[in-house]
């Protein structure tokens, strides 16, 4: 079941997603959250923060744990995923760092840190919600699009597509990383809630073969219309192409 909520731009796209978000805290300050990286999440870790220094919300007793990290990066590098979270939310909220986790993209042995990860993803019995994005070929996380559907963490090499989209926060698309730690499409279901957000004309097309298509492994994204709670929060421009 896929729950639609349409929203007129990015800026009240990112407050509809915190108030889901923020509503979970309420209801259950030891959350579990899953958490996700680049462009279209700022805002609303923005709103958190906001919230969270105004009393709103509380982190305290929060856990959490990130969708993916780039191989071979460290977590100080600005260009990691550690980095991102840590400077858009960990480090403007009252959260344990401690509780929060990373695939470690340095890891000597990738396959050992993957089943790591999905231990800590076990033993934390089960995330509250997981927040997505969706990139152009409908890749949720770094599961790019493939024959079938990854159930655990993996290693993955990234496509073309993907590293082009990222190498505009690199020095140059030579320095983007070809391969990534993420967690699989298995893990992903396995969460309570999954919010995805999607926002511009140029998210409109995979939003609606994602959404609106045959789910098939070559949309990762589309089998979120297999999950018994999904939320998709959009833009008009990121729906402009859907008929609702």
């Amino acid at each position: 079941m896929i729950t639609i909520y349409k929203t007129k731009n990015y800026e009240e796209l990112s407050r509809k997603t915190a108030d889901i978000i923020s509503a979970q805290l309420i209801l259950k300050p030891h959350s579990v959250l899953g958490l996700a990286t680049g462009s279209s999440p700022i805002g609303t870790y923005k709103e958190l923060v906001r919230r969270c220094s105004e009393g709103t919300i509380d982190f305290s007793k929060v856990s959490t744990v990130n969708l993916d990290e780039y191989r071979g990066i460290s977590g100080d590098n600005d260009q990691s995923y550690r980095y991102f979270m840590n400077t858009n939310l960990f480090d403007h909220v009252n959260i344990d760092k401690t509780k929060t986790n990373v695939p470690d993209g340095m890891a000597t042995d990738s396959d050992a840190e993957c089943e790591r990860y999905d231990s800590v993803v076990s033993s934390m019995n089960g995330v509250d919600i997981q927040l997505l994005g969706i990139g152009h070929d409908g890749h949720i996380g770094f599961n790019e699009p493939c024959e079938t559907f990854p159930k655990g963490t993996h290693v993955v090499k990234l496509t073309e597509t993907t590293i082009k989209a990222n190498s505009r926060l690199f020095a140059s698309v030579d320095d983007v990383p070809r391969e990534a730690l993420t967690m699989g499409i298995g893990t992903i279901m396995a969460a309570k809630c999954v919010v995805l957000i999607a926002s511009g004309k140029d998210k409109a097309e995979i939003v609606k073969k994602a959404f609106f298509g045959e789910v098939t492994p070559l949309i990762p994204a589309s089998i979120l219309q297999f999950h018994k709670n999904a939320i998709l929060v959009a833009d008009e421009d990121a729906l402009s192409e859907c008929n609702i």
